[in-house]
């Protein structure tokens, strides 16, 4: 079973990549003699220019408001400090960019690198695109990282991306609104028991368009990423879905209190039904939801809908839940790296440790997209707004449990899905939906 993580963020600064170029060595003359001989001729050595190489770096990014002018810097940068290196961009939209990768190498076609999430990691290992990072990158590079995240990205006891900054699933609320419910903007719950009291009286109001406001945002819809929001859910009340040995196991009070709250919260209707990730980032940014689970990196599409959101959005740390402490689950965005022939292979390598920097990422992190670094050098990243929205969870990576990777991952989280759908949109009985979950889940894994 695959760990994923507890992080604490310290430390310093940078390891800076070496400039690649042209350079020219002259062996010095040595003092001539008394005597009239004549020196011998001093020899020259000139070391030969480097290769012109094209990479393709598949990139969902380019493609999201708020995301393209970072990348496009990035490359024009990159290229003027390897000039033999020149980056093509491959782009999709976000749910159709793994696949369009996976056929492309189909039909002979494999990129060189591809940013991506730590979710993928599965699907990438197992269909033999991503090549270990010990196979690609310095070894220096990757001891950097903290072990921790390291050994979150594992699969099969290789670790198959390289996270270019990491975050757990925290809690987004909106202080404007929690001053129009008369509640304290600067204490949010801590417990899912105070959340359903703040969101009764968050539920009573309405936009000034009015439109009504939802209390409380836990993505339900059916996408792989939603299965690992509910994961992080059941991490709150305490909960798993495995045991020791690997095992499905949701036979556990931390499991089924999570789903019944899923359930309750859709009861009452402060919780909007079958909704991404997305939807909640959009209901929030127009302050129709006062609260929502988010990775730290989903801010950067609130804020693409509403620049003012920067005023009145705060993070707490995940909610306790049930006997549950309010753990929580690690997800990242990373670059996989294909083990294509050599000079593609360095210039890959080169393109992700160049981006992997505190000179290229810290200043995104900083105002563009919050999230806590992944490596040691990149501990203090520059205060700004991002880093400000996200001192109220600061420590929620800290909380972060293990949780496994494994080759039918995608498959097994749209189960999830499929179960949360059930208790909301199917209404079904928390126990009934519990029971079909666990035995889909089990043919998924062949257990």
């Amino acid at each position: 079973m695959k760990r994923v993580l507890a992080l604490i963020l310290s430390i310093v600064m940078l390891v800076s990549l070496a400039a690649c170029g042209s350079s020219a060595t002259t062996v010095a003359p040595t003092a001539a003699p008394d005597t009239q001989t004549t020196a011998a001729p001093q020899e020259t050595t000139t070391e030969a220019p480097a290769e012109p190489v094209t990479i393709k770096v598949a990139n969902y990014a380019l493609l999201e408001k708020g995301y393209e002018e970072f990348w496009t810097k990035t490359k024009a940068d990159f290229e003027a400090k390897y000039p033999h290196i020149t980056i093509e961009w491959v782009t999709a939209p976000y749910g159709e960019i793994l696949n369009q990768v996976i056929n492309m190498a189909g039909g002979g076609d494999k990129v060189d690198a591809m940013f991506g999430e730590m979710i993928w990691i599965p699907t990438m290992a197992d269909s033999g695109l991503a090549a270990p990072i010990a196979d690609v990158l310095d070894q220096d590079f990757i001891n950097d990282y903290y072990p921790n995240v390291l050994a979150a990205h594992e699969f099969d006891g290789e670790v198959f991306a390289a996270p270019l900054y990491v975050s757990s699933s925290i809690l987004f609320y909106n202080k404007d609104l929690f001053t129009q419910a008369g509640l304290d903007p600067n204490a949010p719950p801590k417990t899912y028991d105070e959340m359903l009291t703040y969101a009764e009286k968050l539920s009573k109001l309405k936009t000034k368009d009015g439109n009504p406001v939802f209390a409380f945002g836990q993505p339900t819809a059916s996408v792989p990423v939603v299965g690992a929001s509910l994961t992080s859910a059941v991490a709150n009340f305490g909960g798993s879905l495995f045991d020791a040995q690997g095992n499905l196991d949701v036979n556990n009070n931390g499991f089924k209190d999570a789903m019944a709250m899923i359930k309750l919260l859709d009861d009452k209707g402060y919780n909007p039904q079958n909704s991404k990730p997305k939807d909640l980032r959009n209901l929030f940014a127009l302050g129709q939801l006062a609260m929502y689970y988010d990775q730290a990196w989903g801010f950067n599409g609130v804020k693409s809908i509403n620049p003012d959101a920067v005023n009145f959005t705060a993070t707490a740390m995940p909610l306790a839940g049930g006997s549950g402490t309010g753990a929580t689950t690690l997800q990242s965005h990373c670059f996989f790296v294909m083990d294509n022939d050599d000079a593609r292979k360095d210039a890959a390598k080169k393109f992700v440790q160049y981006v992997i920097t505190p000179e290229v990422l810290n200043d995104y992190m900083a105002n563009i997209t919050p999230a806590y670094p992944a490596r040691k050098s990149m501990a203090q990243v520059p205060e700004g707004v991002n880093t400000k929205i996200l001192s109220g969870a600061a420590d929620s990576t800290s909380k972060a449990v293990e949780t496994p990777l494994f080759a039918s991952q995608n498959n097994f989280n749209l189960e999830l899905c499929t179960l949360a759908q059930g208790i909301t949109v199917g209404d079904k009985a928390v126990e009934t939906a519990i029971a079909d979950f666990e035995k889909a889940a089990k043919g998924v894994l062949g257990q």
